[in-house]
């Protein structure tokens, strides 16, 4: 993690996960920030694998021999649904109200998934990217992980 982080006074910051997002903004200043919770998101309900799609992993034929394909993995899709979801609402934010800086907050994945997601607009707006899951932290914890104070 980037050390000594400065967060500007009005900036934002995304902490997410393929199941919640904090959109948070600074209502401090770069010395001693001040997070407030803007919106939070969550993902729709995700059932077990098993109630979704079938119970055998489909075959197919190659070169005369068939053949076993892997199972779709409903979650990680729904995880990537959700982070697109996340994106499109900072995009929407963003063209309402222009994001000066922003950092995200997220695990590998989703942070890739944003990464793809964000207009070039709202990725020039990115000082920090942070690959951790803070999504259950307070408030208080991720401005001290964020900021190293």
């Amino acid at each position: 993690m980037k050390k000594n982080l400065k967060i500007a006074h009005g900036g934002w910051v995304v902490v997410g996960d393929g199941r919640t997002a904090l959109l948070l903004s600074n209502q401090g200043d770069e010395v001693y920030p001040n997070l407030q919770v803007e919106q939070v998101l969550e993902a729709s309900p995700n059932p077990p694998t098993h109630e979704q799609g079938t119970d055998q992993p489909p075959r197919a034929v190659f070169a005369g021999r068939r053949s076993a394909i892997a199972q779709t993995d409903w979650h990680d899709l729904a995880e990537q649904r959700f982070a697109r979801d996340v994106a499109e609402a900072l995009e929407k934010m963003h063209h309402t109200s222009p994001i000066k800086t922003l950092i995200v907050v997220a695990p590998p994945r989703t942070l890739s998934t944003f990464r793809q997601a964000f207009s070039e607009s709202l990725k020039r707006s990115i000082v920090a990217e942070i690959n951790k899951d803070l999504t259950k932290h307070p408030l208080p914890e991720i401005e001290r992980l964020l900021t190293r104070a």
